[in-house]
C-alpha cells in the first residue's frame, strides 16, 4: 500500500512525522487533500482543521485532528511537509480555555479603533473558533 510521509512542524518542534494514507488541510484555495501519488505543489494553509486518514479503511471519525492557524505547505516524492506557528491536537484543547479566548476575541475586534488591533482580533477570532470546533469534533466522537 502507497503511503505519504507527513511532517507537521511549528515553533516549538514536530507535531507529527509518519506515514499516512491522506491529509486533507486548509489553504488558501480551500481544502485540498493529500494522497499517495500527489503532484508537486507548494502552497499557504490557512486557519483551519489538518484532518490525517492513517489507513484507507480508517472512517472519517478516525481521522486524528490538528487545529493550525496557517503556515506553508510542500508536497514533494510522497512527502508533505507543513509548516506552522501552531497545530494543536483536540488533547492539548481546553475547550472552556478557548471559549473564553474566543469571547475575548470578540470584544476586541467590538472594541478596536484601527486596522491593526482590528486584524489582530479577527486573527485570534479564528485561531480560537477552529480551536473550538476541533475540541468540538472530540467530544461528538467520545459520545
Amino acid at each position: 500500500m502507497a503511503l505519504i510521509r507527513l511532517k507537521l512542524e511549528t515553533i516549538s518542534g514536530t507535531k507529527f512525522d509518519d506515514d499516512v494514507y491522506e491529509v486533507q488541510l486548509p489553504t488558501m484555495a480551500g481544502q485540498i487533500g493529500v494522497l499517495p501519488g500527489h503532484m508537486p505543489l507548494i502552497g499557504v494553509a490557512t486557519h483551519g482543521v489538518i484532518k490525517i486518514r492513517r489507513k484507507p479503511t480508517d472512517p472519517d471519525d478516525f481521522m486524528e485532528l490538528f487545529a493550525t492557524n496557517g503556515g506553508v505547505i510542500e508536497v514533494n516524492d510522497n512527502v508533505l511537509s507543513v509548516l506552522v506557528d501552531e497545530a494543536d491536537d483536540p488533547d492539548e484543547i481546553n475547550e472552556a480555555e478557548a471559549k473564553e479566548a474566543y469571547e475575548l476575541a470578540k470584544k476586541m475586534k467590538a472594541e478596536a479603533k484601527d486596522q491593526v488591533s482590528l486584524e489582530h482580533a479577527q486573527n485570534l477570532i479564528d485561531r480560537h473558533a477552529v480551536r473550538l470546533q476541533v475540541a468540538g469534533l472530540k467530544r461528538r466522537r467520545q459520545r
